[in-house]
Formats: C-alpha cells, structure tokens, sequence
C-alpha cells in the first residue's frame, strides 16, 4: 500500500510537467511561420545602395537582403495594380480581369482566391496596410478578398502624405503623422495583436510615388546632392521607407517574433522618373528589363540561408505559392495558377530549374514583352519588334532581331498563343456590385462613369482622385454600370464643388430603369484647392479640392440584376452645373 502511495507522489512531479506543457503550448508561436510582405510603389532596381545606387543608403533594406536569399532576375509587371493582381493570386493579372490603373480596369475579380483567402482558410489572421489598387467596392476590396483587417486607402493614386484621412475597414479616420509612419506603426500594433495565432501582414507602402511629399529631415540629406528637387524627394522618400524596415526588423526582433516570421520585400514596377537604375534600359510603364525587373529577397532566420544569391527567372506570380509551400499549406481550390513555387530555389540556388518564358504586358496585346532565360523580345504599339540577348547584354544596347528571325518567330508566336488564351479573362466596364450587406454605402465615382457632351476629367486622365468638370447642358449624361445582387432601397446623394452663387438652382435627376428621383442644388459650393505640400507640382492626377453633398428628395428603388444608374440635369439656370465626384447610394431597407 506504501509502495503505491509513494509510486504515486513520485507521478505527480511527472503529471504537473506535463500539465505545465501543454498550458504553455497553448501560448507558444505557432508552428506555421508568419509573413510579413512587404511591397513599395515605383521604388526600382537602382533604389537601393545593395544594388549600387552612388547617392542613396539603404542599410536596412539592405541587410534583410544580406540575411536572406536574394533574387537578381525578379520581374513584376511595368505599372501598380497588375502586379498586384498577379502577387496576390499567383496569376498573370490579364486572366484576373485587372488590366489597366484606373476607371475600373485596376479591380481585381472577386471569384479569384487571393492569398490572403487561401491562408485565412488556414487559420491565419490576415491585414493590409496602404495602398490596394485592386478594387475599391465589396466584395472586390480588401475585405472582400480575404483581409481581416484593412487600413489605407483603396485607389491608386493618393493626395495627403501627411495627416492622411484613411480607411479602416470601410470607415474613414483621420489620422496625424506622415502616411509611411502611420502605415508602419498600423503593421506593427496588428502583429502584436496577432501573436497567438499566424498572421499574413501585406505592407503596401504608396512611396516614393508621386506626389513627391516627405519630411524636411529626409528631403534635407539629398537637396544638395546635384538632384532636382524631385529626385531628391524621391531619394528622400526611399530614406523614409528604409528607416521604416528598420523598425519592423527591430519590431520582429523585440516581439520575439523573428524567427517564426517570413519577411519577403519587393517593389510593383520601375522607377517613375529617369534615374539611377542600375543601367537597365527603360523605366516604369516600359516592356525593357528597367521597368520590370526589382528586387525580392526573401528572409526566414534558421530556416533559409542568409546571403544565397538566386539568379533564374522568377516573378510576382511566383510569390504565391511559394510562401504556401513554405507555410506547409496546399494550393486552394480555384483558379489554375501561373507561377511556380520558388522553395527548390530558396534551399540551392544551383538546383534544377528548367527555362520558362515570361509574359508581360499591361491590358492589351501590345506593347509587350517576352523573356526568357537568356532573352528578351520587346514589341512595340506600331509593330516594332526588337531582341536582345540579356546573357551577353544586360544593358540591352544592341538589338538583334534582324540577325535572329526564328526566335523572334518562336516568342512572337508563343506571346500570341498565350495572350489569346489569357485574354479571355479580360472584362469590359464590369458594374459596379450594390445590394450586398457588408456595404451598406456603395459609392459610384466619376472615375468609373461614362458620360457624354463636353463632360471631362478635371484631370484629364481620370485617376483614382479625379473628378467630372464641363457639366454645361441638359443634354450631358454621366452613367454608371450596376449590379444589385438583390433588390433594395436607396437614398442618394451626389458630392460636388465648383458651384459659384450664380449656378444655384440647377435640378438634376437619377433614374435606374423607369423610376426617377430628383433634387436641386441649392448651396454654392467654390471653395479653393486644398494647399498639399507638394515639392514639385504633380505630374500625375490633379488638384484636391473640398466637396459637399446634396441629398435626393426621395429614395430610390432598384431591382435585382445589372442595370445603368443615370445621372442627368433638367434645369441648368446658370452656366453649368458643378463639378461631379461621385453618387452614393445608401441602403435604407
């Protein structure tokens, strides 16, 4: 009886270890690594001291290159919202139906399965921090592809870098910092939060874009450095993003979160402007090596071999599965992807890699490109066509199509091939999606409007911040491309400005189907632009300017099905009507 007395006490240190263990198990990091991507906006090859930049320093971006395996042939697509498209699904962007950066061309598919959906299947806890560009109404925005937690803003194009109003989760906050701050500390206060389970952090910074604003304690190193003032705004802004890797290293390492974490860092395109850039030919929006080659490194501490150089052909569409493999996760059901996992790559940069062909174009079939292990075919708008043999010359300095009429016959035939059979996931003017319960408010913007008579783009391009001018007749009509998912009421409301007193009184009218609402401007509204400190004036996109709104009279009933939403005036007492910037409809019942 003893004997079994003491065999039991003996137990009990036993039962209290194991006791102890599985407690502290269920507070442990998670056994499937997190990952933090990170992505900057028109930052190119030749940004980065690593990469032999004269005047710019990088340290920290380029220590988490030296710490990690670094890719010297990445390649992403020449402009923003395709190489998102094609990061986020695995996807060559033109099968996504992404294929342009405004007026609705930049919106990614719903139906296509993001990585963010395929890891928040896999119990990750997931948010996006900046600029999307991929969509900006349900269910094609963060929220409806796969993001928790959304903080930024979704268009392409941003005006305030600093005190920034940004949207969370569908609310707009006012914020105090200046955005790539604001941005960083928003990543790191999620991860925190997210410790106890894994977490996908995608970091979205919208620099060094334009418009070129940054803090005097940047812009001051890089003034005197023989630079126009934007290029040192640019030099200026880069600074700011490296400090701002700094702190999420610091961040990783103090959390304890270093080693469970894969840090992936990228850029979406070329340089923007005609700088340094490692003396690759062409720059952003360009088919050549210099407005689609950038950086990848890839970084997990004990699990990948720091300093490993990759130099095979890799691309966006390869980020997907690869940090899927990594994870240990499976590919999800849908869509048949495009890219291939680097994981054979990231444990030997010598293993066995067979040659691909690459595709890059932006919606159309020209310009384009083809590159290969060893070439590279350019084909321009006006039929040009030229080659170059980038194992021989990088620089892309003599073109070779006239000696070599059967390659450029294979490529030209393999890009047709392809281009056809991807088009087919194009999609013309897609509406505009109402009716859903996750957004209650959907907002029609000018820029994805049709409209007639001597309406126009205050902008002229009609970017993501733009808006409607030369309203000037009953005749003019702007129209949106709806689609209620199901029937409902809505009240309406239309944002303007650039109505003087003497324009007052003009009625407007929208109309869906055979039912009209109408209301009459009654309030001047012709405030001055708002004042952006801006270095230089922008290049792209146009002025900010105050809005206000005037409510319909009466709401509005639309039925289940694709429709178009009419706005029309009936009454234009003035001169015009004012300056348009979007209709929202609000779901009343």
């Amino acid at each position: 009886m003893k004997e079994k007395i003491v065999m039991k006490l003996l137990r009990l240190p036993l039962l209290f270890l194991t006791l102890f263990l599985v407690l502290a198990g269920m507070v442990m990091k998670p056994a499937q690594p997190n990952i933090l991507l990170i992505l900057t906006d028109d930052q190119g090859w030749g940004d980065f001291s690593g990469n032999g930049n004269p005047i710019l320093k990088t340290p920290h971006i380029d220590r988490l290159a030296r710490e990690g395996v670094r890719f010297d042939k990445f390649y992403v697509s020449p402009v923003c919202s395709p190489t998102r498209a094609s990061l986020l699904t695995g996807r060559y962007h033109i099968r996504t139906g992404t294929s342009g950066v405004s007026q609705g061309k930049e919106t990614m598919r719903a139906t296509e399965v993001t990585l963010a959906e395929a890891l928040q299947q896999a119990g990750y806890r997931t948010g996006a921090f900046g600029k999307w560009h991929n969509g900006e109404h349900y269910p094609e925005d963060p929220n409806g592809q796969g993001f928790d937690h959304f903080f930024g803003f979704l268009g392409g194009y941003f005006n305030f870098y600093f005190d920034p109003e940004l949207n969370r989760n569908g609310e707009q906050v006012k914020t105090k910092g200046y955005i790539t701050d604001i941005l960083t500390d928003s990543a790191m206060s999620f991860m925190k939060e997210s410790r106890q389970q894994p977490f996908f952090c995608y970091l979205p910074y919208n620099a060094p874009h334009s418009p070129f604003q940054v803090p005097d304690k940047y812009f001051k190193n890089y003034q005197h450095k023989g630079l126009d003032t934007k290029d040192a705004s640019i030099y200026a802004m880069c600074e700011s993003i490296d400090d701002n890797v700094g702190r999420l290293m610091a961040f990783l390492e103090t959390e304890k979160l270093a080693a469970n974490t894969i840090v992936v860092f990228m850029t979406d395109n070329g340089p923007a402007t005609a700088r340094y850039n490692g003396n690759l030919k062409g720059k952003k929006s360009s088919m050549d090596e210099g407005g689609t080659r950038v950086p990848l490194y890839i970084r997990w501490p004990g699990k990948l071999k720091a300093g490993l150089q990759v130099s095979r052909l890799s691309a966006h569409i390869d980020v997907f599965p690869t940090l899927l493999e990594l994870c240990g996760l499976s590919l999800p059901k849908g869509p048949a992807l495009d890219g291939k996992s680097l994981v054979p790559l990231l444990e030997n940069a010598q293993a066995a890699w067979p040659d691909r062909m690459l595709f890059t174009n932006v919606g159309n079939e020209v310009p384009s490109a083809v590159r290969t292990e060893t070439h590279r075919l350019v084909r321009g708008k006006e039929g040009q066509v030229a080659l170059y043999d980038i194992s021989k010359d990088p620089f892309q300095q003599q073109d070779i199509a006239k000696q070599n009429p059967a390659l450029v016959q294979q490529l030209t035939a393999a890009y047709t091939k392809w281009y056809q059979e991807a088009a087919k996931g194009t999609k013309k003017s897609a509406p505009i999606a109402v009716g859903y319960d996750q957004a209650t408010t959907v907002i029609l913007p000018a820029t994805e409007a049709r409209f007639t008579g001597k309406i126009h783009y205050k902008g002229k391009k009609g970017y993501s911040h733009d808006w409607l001018t030369g309203w000037q007749s009953v005749e003019d009509t702007i129209s949106w491309k709806i689609k209620a998912v199901k029937p409902g009421r809505y009240q309406v409301s239309m944002r303007y400005t650039s109505c003087p007193a003497q324009n007052i009184g003009t009625s407007i009218q929208v109309q869906v189907l055979d039912k009209a609402i109408t209301t009459t401007i009654s309030q001047p509204f012709d405030p001055e632009a708002y004042q952006i400190p801006n270095r230089v004036p922008p290049t792209a996109g146009v002025e900010e300017k105050p809005f206000t709104t005037v409510d319909f009279q009466e709401t509005i009933f639309i039925p289940a099905g694709a429709h178009t939403l009419l706005l029309q005036a009936s009454k234009i007492p003035g001169s015009e009507v004012a300056d348009m910037k979007s209709i929202e409809l609000t779901k009343v019942e």
